[in-house]
C-alpha cells in the first residue's frame, strides 16, 4: 500500500514539472520577442519600396533598421506588454512590390495585416492561416496570383479578409470554418466554380462580395439563412438560374447587385420582403416577366437597376409613392409597354437625379407633369420608344439637366423655346423624330452644349449663327434634314469640335478657308447638299481628320495639293463633283486611308501607283473619263510624256545612235537564244527546286537565317503550324523578321510554300503580311516574312494580362475586312485564302492587323480546282465546304463572321459547350438582340468602365454598338452563301460603327 501512494506521489510530482515546464517555456516565449524582429526583417527583405514616385519610395529601407526598436518602425503598431508584441502591420498605399514573406506568420499576437493598395506579386503564403489572433487580413489591389490558400477560410479569429482587384485564379475554397467572420470581398479577380455550400453557415457575414470573377452556377438558396446580410454583391459573374426567392430572408439588406450574369426567370415577389434595400442591381442577365408590386414595399430605395433584361408589361403608377427617396432609376433596353403615366409619381422622388427609359415600348406622350420632376434631375433618357406628341415645354424647369435623349421616337412639332433655359445642359439627343421648323437662335444660350444631335428631322431654314457661341461644343450632328442658306461663318470658330455632320441638307455657298480653326476635328460630312466653289486647301491644315466627306456637292476646280497633309485620314471621299485636273501626287502620303473615293468627277491624267492607289478599287476611280494609267483597273495608258522643245533634238540624236544600238540589240538576241537552249534543261531540272518567289525578291542564304535565328533555337520559336514552324530572328542588315521553316516531310508542305510564295508576291497592301525573302534548295525552303511585334490575334484574344479597348478590337476586325476586300475585289485575280482564323491574323507594332498564311488560298488558285481538301480549320469552316466542297470568297466572308462573333464573345467556335447543331452562331441567335450584354466577353466591358453600374447612359451606347458589330457577324455567317453580305459591304459597316465610337 505505502509503495502504491509512493508511486501515485512520483507521478504527480512528474506532471507538475511537465506542466511547470511549458508553462515555463510559454512565458519566456511571451517574454521573448525576438522572433517579431526576424519576421519583419524577412519581410523587408523579400519586398522593395519605390517606384511610385511619391513620398513612400524606399521608406522601408530607410525606417526599418536594427538602429531602432522595431516598434517605432513606420506601419507597425506593438502592444503596451512588455516585451512588446506586434499586433497591427497597416504598410497600405507604400508602392511596394515583391512578394508576402511566409515568415509573417511568426508575428503570433498580430490581430491585423493591411498590405492593400501596392504592387505585390505571387501568392499568398498558405501560413498566413497559422496566424492565431489575426481578425483583419486586407491584400485587396496587389497583383496576387494563385489560388486563395484553404487555411484562410478556416481562421477562428478572422473577422474581415480582403482579397479584392489582384489575379487570383482557381476556386473558393470549399471547406469554410470562419465562426467570427463579418465582410468576404474578393471580387474583381479571375476565381471559378461554385459559391462554397459552406459559406452559408457563416452565420455572422454582413458582407459577401464576390462580383467581377468567372463564378458559375446557380445562387444557392441557403444564402437565404445570412440573416445578418447587409451587401451582397455577385456581379459580372456567369451565374445562371432562377434568383431564389430565399433571398427574400435577407431583411437587413441594403445592397443587393447582381447584375452582368446569365440569371433567368421572374424577379421573386418575395424580394418585397426587403424592406430595408436601398439600391437593386439586376441589369444585364435575362429576367423575364413582369416586376412584381410586392417590389414597390422597399419603401427605402435610392437605386433600381434593371436595364437590359425582357421584361414585360406595364411600370405601377404607384411607384415613385412607394419608393420616394428614389435617385437612379433605369430600366433601359427591355419590353416595358404602356404609357409613361407613372412619371406623374416620380415628382414624389425629390431627390430623382437620373431617369432612363431608353429602348422599350413606351407609348403615348410625354406628360406635361414632366416640368415637375425633381429639380435635381441630370439624366433624362426616354430615347427608342413609341412616344409621340410634342415635346413638353415644362423640360426647361429641369434647371441641372445635363444629359435629355428624346431621339428614334415619333415626336412632332417644334423645339420648345423654354428649353434653352437649361444652362447645364451638355447633351441634346433629338434625332430620328418628325420636328419640324427651325433651329432656334436661342440655342447659342445653352453655352455647356457639348453635343447637338438633331438627324433626320424635318428641320429647315438656317443654321443659327449663334452656335458659334457654344464654345464647348464638340459633336453637332444636323444630317437628314431641310436645312439651307449657307453655313454660318461662327462654326468654323469652334476649337473643340470633335465631330460634324450636316449632310443631306440643302446647304449652299463657299467652303472657307477659315475651316482650319476647327483645331480638333477629327470627322467632317458635308455631302449631299449643294456646296460649291474650290475646295479649300485649308483643310490640308487639319491633320486630325479621320473621316471626311465632301461627295454629292457642286465643287469644281483641282482638288488641293494640301489634301495630301491629312496623314490620319482613314475615309475620304470627293465624288459626284465637279473637280478638274490631275489627282494630287500628295495622295500618295496618305498611309492610313482605307477608302477613297473620287469617282464621278472630270480628273485627268495619270493615276498615282504608290501606296494607296496600289490598291484602289476601280469603283472609286470611274467617271473620270480622262485619267489614264493603271492599267490593272482597265485604264487606257497615258500617252508618251514628249515635249516639242526637245523632240528635234531627240530625233537627230536617234538617227545616228538607232543603227548601232539596232546592231548590237541584234546580236544580244542571237547570244541569249544560244543561252536559253543550253540552259533549257537546266531550268526544268531545277525548276521544282526554285521558289516562286524568286523572281521578285532576292534570296537569303541558309546560313544567314540561321544566324539570325541562332541556329532556329526553342528559344526564338514563335509558333508551329501543321506544315512547320516558325522563328524569330535577325538579319545581317539588323531587320527583324519571322522565318517561316516547312516540314518537307509532311504531305503537300512544298506546294503550300509554292502556293504561299506566288500569292505573297502578287499582292501588296497595308493588312496583308509582306514577305521580305526566301531561302530554298532540296532540303530546305523558308519563307522570311515581316516581323510581328505583337504576334498573332489568337495570343490577344485569349490572355489573361492583356486587355484591348472596344475601339482597338474594332480596328482590327477593320484591318482584317479591308485586307480580305482587296483579295475578293480589288487584287486582279480573286484570291480565297480559305483559313480565316485568329491564329492567322498578325499585329503589328501598332496593332494593325495583317492576313497571313496564304498556303492553301493560292493552292486553291494555281491548281484551278474549287476543293476543300486542304481545309480543316474546324469552326470557322463554311458549311458549303463540307458538302459541296466548293471554294468561293463567301467561304471566307463566313470564316469572318464567325472571328468577329468570337471577337465580341471571347467564345472559341470549338468550345465545350457547343455540340451538334448547337453551335458559336446559334447561340448568339438566341441571345440577339434582347440579350446582348450577357453574351459579351467581360473584358471588353471591363476596357470601357471600371463600374458599369455608374455609366448607364455610356452602357446604352456599348450597347448600341455592340449589336451592330454582331449583326455584322451574323449577316457575314448565314448558313447559305448567297445569303452572305461581301466583304465590299462589310467595311463601310464597320467603317461606320467605327465612327460612332469615336463621336461617343
Amino acid at each position: 500500500m505505502a509503495v502504491h501512494a509512493l508511486f501515485l506521489l512520483l507521478l504527480l510530482l512528474l506532471h507538475a514539472l511537465i506542466l511547470f515546464s511549458a508553462t515555463s517555456a510559454a512565458i519566456a516565449a511571451a517574454l521573448d520577442n525576438s522572433t517579431d524582429l526576424s519576421s519583419l526583417l524577412a519581410f523587408k527583405a523579400s519586398t522593395t519600396s519605390g517606384g511610385g514616385g511619391g513620398a513612400s519610395d524606399n521608406i522601408i529601407a530607410a525606417n526599418w533598421t536594427t538602429d531602432a526598436p522595431f516598434c517605432t518602425w513606420v506601419g507597425v503598431r506593438c502592444s503596451r506588454q512588455y516585451p512588446p508584441r506586434v499586433v497591427s502591420l497597416n504598410l497600405s498605399s507604400f508602392s511596394l512590390q515583391g512578394t508576402i514573406s511566409p515568415h509573417l506568420s511568426n508575428l503570433s499576437f498580430l490581430s491585423s495585416l493591411d498590405l492593400s493598395n501596392n504592387s505585390l506579386s505571387g501568392t499568398i503564403p498558405d501560413t498566413l492561416g497559422r496566424l492565431p489572433r489575426l481578425a483583419t487580413l486586407v491584400l485587396q489591389q496587389n497583383l496576387l496570383s494563385g489560388p486563395i490558400p484553404p487555411s484562410i477560410f478556416n481562421m477562428s479569429s478572422l473577422i474581415y479578409v480582403g482579397l479584392f482587384s489582384n489575379h487570383l485564379s482557381g476556386s473558393l475554397p470549399t471547406q469554410v470554418m470562419l465562426p467570427r467572420i463579418e465582410r468576404i470581398t474578393v471580387a474583381d479577380n479571375l476565381l471559378t466554380g461554385r459559391i462554397p455550400v459552406d459559406l452559408a453557415r457563416c452565420s455572422t457575414l454582413q458582407w459577401i462580395c464576390l462580383g467581377g470573377n468567372k463564378l458559375t452556377g446557380s445562387v444557392p438558396s441557403s444564402i437565404g439563412n445570412l440573416s445578418e446580410l447587409e451587401i451582397l454583391e455577385l456581379g459580372q459573374n456567369q451565374f445562371t438560374g432562377a434568383i431564389p426567392a430565399s433571398i427574400g430572408n435577407l431583411t437587413k439588406l441594403l445592397y443587393l447587385y447582381l447584375g452582368f450574369n446569365h440569371l433567368e426567370g421572374e424577379i421573386p415577389k418575395e424580394m418585397g420582403n426587403l424592406v430595408n434595400l436601398q439600391e437593386l442591381h439586376l441589369h444585364n442577365n435575362g429576367i423575364v416577366g413582369s416586376i412584381p408590386i410586392s417590389l414597390w414595399n422597399a419603401s427605402k430605395m435610392t437605386v433600381l437597376e434593371v436595364s437590359f433584361n425582357n421584361l414585360t408589361g406595364p411600370v405601377s403608377a404607384t411607384l415613385g409613392k412607394s419608393m420616394p427617396f428614389l435617385q437612379q432609376l433605369y430600366m433601359a433596353e427591355n419590353a416595358l409597354s404602356g404609357r409613361l403615366d407613372f412619371i406623374a409619381s416620380l415628382t414624389n422622388c425629390r431627390n430623382l437625379n437620373d431617369l432612363q427609359l431608353i429602348h422599350n415600348q413606351f407609348e403615348g406622350v410625354l406628360p406635361d407633369v414632366c416640368g415637375n420632376l425633381s429639380t435635381n434631375l441630370q439624366y433624362f433618357y426616354v430615347s427608342e420608344n413609341n412616344i409621340k406628341g410634342r415635346i413638353p415645354a415644362g423640360l426647361g424647369n429641369l434647371s441641372s439637366l445635363i444629359s435629355l435623349a428624346l431621339s428614334f421616337n415619333e415626336l412632332t412639332g417644334t423645339i420648345p423655346r423654354t428649353l434653352w433655359r437649361l444652362e447645364k445642359l451638355q447633351v441634346m439627343y433629338l434625332g430620328f423624330n418628325r420636328l419640324t421648323g427651325s433651329v432656334p437662335s436661342n440655342i447659342g444660350l445653352m453655352t455647356n452644349l457639348a453635343t447637338i444631335s438633331f438627324p433626320e428631322n424635318g428641320f429647315s431654314g438656317q443654321m443659327p449663327d449663334s452656335v458659334g457661341n457654344i464654345s464647348m461644343l464638340q459633336i453637332v450632328d444636323l444630317s437628314a434634314n431641310k436645312l439651307s442658306s449657307t453655313i454660318p461663318l461662327s462654326l468654323w470658330s469652334l476649337p473643340g469640335l470633335l465631330f460634324l455632320n450636316l449632310s443631306q441638307n440643302r446647304f449652299q455657298g463657299l467652303l472657307p478657308p477659315q475651316i482650319a480653326k476647327l483645331k480638333a476635328i477629327g470627322s467632317i460630312n458635308l455631302r449631299s447638299n449643294r456646296l460649291s466653289g474650290n475646295i479649300s486647301s485649308a483643310l490640308g491644315e487639319r491633320q486630325s481628320i479621320t473621316y471626311l466627306d465632301l461627295s454629292n456637292n457642286l465643287f469644281h476646280g483641282q482638288i488641293p495639293q494640301q489634301l495630301g497633309r491629312l496623314f490620319n485620314v482613314e475615309y475620304l471621299n470627293l465624288s459626284h463633283n465637279f473637280l478638274s485636273g490631275v489627282i494630287p501626287k500628295s495622295f500618295s502620303n496618305l498611309s492610313y486611308v482605307n477608302s477613297l473615293d473620287l469617282s464621278f468627277n472630270m480628273l485627268e491624267g495619270e493615276i498615282p501607283e504608290e501606296k494607296v492607289f496600289s490598291n484602289v478599287n476601280i469603283t472609286y476611280l470611274m467617271e473620270n473619263r480622262a485619267l489614264c494609267g493603271a492599267p490593272q483597273l482597265q485604264f487606257p495608258p497615258c500617252p508618251a510624256n514628249v515635249t516639242t522643245s526637245t523632240s528635234s533634238a531627240k530625233l537627230r540624236l536617234l538617227k545616228y545612235v538607232l543603227p548601232s544600238v539596232a546592231s548590237v540589240l541584234v546580236s544580244l538576241v542571237c547570244f541569249s537564244l544560244f543561252i536559253k537552249k543550253i540552259m533549257r534543261k537546266k531550268a526544268k531540272a531545277s525548276s521544282k527546286e526554285e521558289s516562286p518567289c524568286l523572281n521578285y525578291h532576292r534570296r537569303i542564304p541558309y546560313f544567314e537565317l540561321a544566324r539570325a535565328t541562332d541556329n532556329f533555337s526553342e528559344e526564338n520559336l514563335l509558333g508551329r503550324r501543321s506544315i512547320g514552324k516558325v522563328y524569330k530572328g535577325s538579319l545581317d542588315d539588323g531587320l527583324p523578321v519571322a522565318v517561316k521553316v516547312l516540314n518537307l516531310e509532311v504531305e503537300g508542305a512544298s506546294r503550300c510554300f509554292d502556293a504561299e510564295c506566288r500569292t505573297l508576291g502578287q499582292v501588296r497592301h497595308r493588312n496583308l503580311v509582306k514577305i521580305i525573302s526566301t531561302c530554298s534548295n532540296l532540303e530546305f525552303k523558308s519563307l522570311v516574312l515581316e516581323f510581328m511585334p505583337n504576334l498573332s490575334l489568337d495570343k490577344w484574344l485569349y490572355s489573361q494580362n492583356q486587355c484591348l479597348t472596344l475601339l482597338q478590337w474594332i480596328n482590327i476586325m477593320l484591318d482584317v475586312s479591308l485586307g480580305l476586300d482587296y483579295l475578293h475585289h480589288q487584287h486582279p485575280h480573286v484570291i480565297v485564302h480559305c483559313d480565316l482564323k485568329p491564329s492567322n491574323i498578325l499585329l503589328d507594332e501598332n496593332m494593325v492587323a495583317k492576313i497571313s498564311d496564304f498556303g492553301i488560298a493560292k493552292l486553291m488558285l494555281i491548281d484551278n480546282k474549287s476543293t476543300t481538301n486542304n481545309i480543316d480549320t474546324v469552326g470557322y469552316m463554311a458549311p458549303e465546304y463540307g458538302s459541296t466542297g466548293g471554294v468561293t470568297i463567301r467561304g471566307d466572308v463566313y470564316s469572318f463572321g464567325i472571328l468577329v462573333l468570337e471577337l465580341v464573345t471571347g467564345k472559341k467556335p470549338v468550345d465545350t459547350m457547343f455540340n451538334g447543331e448547337f453551335n458559336l452562331r446559334q447561340w448568339i441567335c438566341n441571345a440577339y438582340p434582347t440579350a446582348v450584354m450577357e453574351i459579351v466577353d467581360n473584358n471588353i466591358l471591363r476596357s470601357e468602365f471600371t463600374n458599369l453600374q455608374q455609366h448607364s447612359d455610356r452602357v446604352n451606347i456599348l450597347h448600341r454598338c455592340l449589336s451592330s458589330i454582331i449583326e455584322v457577324g451574323l449577316h457575314c455567317s448565314k448558313d447559305l452563301p448567297n445569303e452572305r453580305i461581301l466583304m465590299r459591304d462589310v467595311v463601310p459597316m464597320l467603317q461606320e460603327i467605327k465612327n460612332g465610337v469615336l463621336v461617343n
